[in-house]
């Protein structure tokens, strides 16, 4: 994986490293690692910090997963939280919705990231919570300049709630997230007392507080106000779940992702079907085929995928040499509308740290769409994720809502791994588009020779819907109108955005290799 690609930056080399999508958020890790912790340490000052510096992509009410590599073991974490032991379909149904609602009280399922933060300081730290929330808490307080990418996503998505949000129970969304009602811009100075007190109090308890002290009584009470669901057993009753990875050896390469409920199944799903093929760079059929078997992958997940307790169709049966020999077939020569078999009968934030003990963490958490609900509890910072969006109020869908079941999730990890050994972590964040961000910078590295910083800067594409396909700006004309011909419905979105945005950190001999997102204000701190 050597070969260089023209990239907009270098590949940086590195004893240990940061690698997210802002910059102070990465110099908070590198000052946590600087203090005697470690890679684990570091992710979650990363993360802590990346509530307060990009809350328009996750928050203190998201929810987190981790692929960690510890003294060369490797742990999968999943903390997403579950719904509600109090909704249901009919409750839903009752208030007037056809469909979840975006915004509000209904789509809120319990936060995991302040418990998944503490989990994985307990297991694996070196440090105290306390001692690796206070760059994030210092942040919070003293205030900072919104970067250029932040503050652009800031100010749309705040005119969006501003649209849609009329009522009392999203005043302190506003009041945390606007000046005064004036949206805040690039360059402005954005604050917030309240977030830092939250998260001071997270650390000081071990994040008990956030489950079953003060915080909670906070989030119920707000709840119980705007005729919410959650009560105090929903959030006192929640644990973090340490789990297995699945991976696939893709052409000598294990690739490891977290099983459902998070998609990363459907990145898995594409590279098995993908296997044993040969391709080559900037091929009209290498996109062709990346593209048809991604279609196959999401027709297959967003039927199936949900809560794992609640799976019709196993993990291990999608990435079997049987579900290969029923879908490969489907992959010609022209596009299709690919749909799902019934097998009974046959959109974050992202981050990678690595240390000089050789332990790694891939990181992710999010808010699902932009700042998530428009809820902020009173007086906390606390912005409420809207995860529960991608239920289905159709109560024969398998991802259908019930009381205490975990949704579909988008945000996903990544590790790569080679002869038993830990490689690193990589990750594009992005709703629908992180499967495809994983296969696309995978295959970069490991079928073009590509070092991580080119592989993330190469030109990607985005599968939409049925057979329309977004490309980057700066992507071939002429293999676009290949792809055209071959029965795909084109177009170029010149919004870098969407495109996913991603972090690599890979392990060599005597050091790793990084690379960062140059469509955001990726930045990588490192010795």
């Amino acid at each position: 994986m050597k070969k260089e690609y023209l990239s907009r930056r270098f590949v940086t080399y590195a004893k240990e490293a940061i690698a997210s999508s802002e910059g102070l958020a990465s110099q908070a890790g590198l000052e946590i690692l600087k203090k005697g912790g470690n890679a684990i340490d570091a992710a979650i000052a990363t993360a802590a910090a990346l509530t307060v510096v990009e809350p328009c992509s996750n928050g203190i009410g998201s929810d987190c997963f981790a692929i960690i590599n510890y003294q060369d073991k490797i742990y999968g974490l999943n903390s997403s939280g579950y719904s509600s032991k109090n909704i249901s379909i009919e409750k839903v149904k009752a208030k007037g919705y056809k469909e979840m609602p975006k915004f509000g009280v209904i789509p809120v399922t319990i936060p995991g990231t302040p418990k998944g933060w503490a989990t994985l300081i307990e297991r694996f730290g070196n440090l105290t919570l306390l001692e690796v929330l206070t760059p994030a808490i210092k942040l919070a307080r003293d205030g900072f300049s919104l970067s250029e990418t932040v503050g652009y996503y800031f100010d749309k998505a705040i005119k969006v709630y501003q649209d849609n949000n009329k009522g009392k129970e999203y005043d302190y969304f506003f009041k945390t997230f606007t000046n005064n009602g004036k949206r805040y811009k690039s360059g402005d100075i954005f604050k917030n007392d309240d977030m830092a007190n939250t998260l001071e109090e997270i650390a000081k308890t071990n994040a008990e507080s956030f489950y079953k002290g003060n915080l909670a009584k906070r989030i119920v009470k707000f709840m119980k106000k705007y005729n919410g669901f959650i009560d105090e057993s929903d959030l006192s009753e929640f644990e973090s779940e340490f789990v297995e990875p699945l991976s696939l050896n893709y052409k000598g390469y294990d690739v490891l992702e977290l099983p459902p409920n998070g998609q990363g199944l459907t990145c898995l799903i594409a590279l098995n079907l993908l296997k044993n093929d040969s391709f080559k760079e900037n091929d009209i059929l290498t996109y062709h085929k990346q593209i048809e078997a991604l279609k196959i992958a999401f027709s297959d997940t967003l039927k199936y995928l949900t809560d794992p307790l609640y799976m019709k169709v196993k993990p291990e049966f999608l990435l079997s040499d049987k579900y290969v020999n029923l879908r490969k077939k489907a992959i010609t020569g022209k596009a299709k509308l690919m749909k799902p078999i019934d097998y009974k009968s046959a959109g974050t934030v992202y981050l990678a740290t690595a240390d000089k003990q050789g332990n790694m963490v891939s990181f992710i958490q999010s808010n699902y769409m932009g700042f998530g609900s428009g809820l902020v509890v009173e007086d906390t910072g606390i912005s409420l994720q809207n995860r529960g969006h991608t239920f289905s109020l159709d109560p024969n869908h398998d991802n259908c809502l019930m009381p205490r079941k975990k949704t579909y999730h988008t945000i996903i990890p990544g590790f790569l791994m080679k002869d038993k050994k830990a490689l690193g972590p990589f990750g594009v964040m992005g709703g629908f588009m992180q499967p495809q961000g994983h296969l696309q910078v995978l295959m970069n590295m490991i079928e073009f020779n590509m070092n991580p910083q080119a592989a993330l800067d190469y030109p990607r594409f985005r599968w939409d819907k049925g057979l329309e396909v977004a490309f980057e700006t700066y992507f071939n004309k002429s293999t676009i109108k290949a792809l055209t011909k071959l029965g795909h419905k084109t177009k170029i979105d010149p919004l870098s955005g969407g495109f996913g945005r991603g972090q690599i950190i890979l392990k060599r001999k005597n050091h790793y290799e990084v690379g960062t997102e140059t469509r955001c204000n990726g930045h990588i701190a490192y010795n």
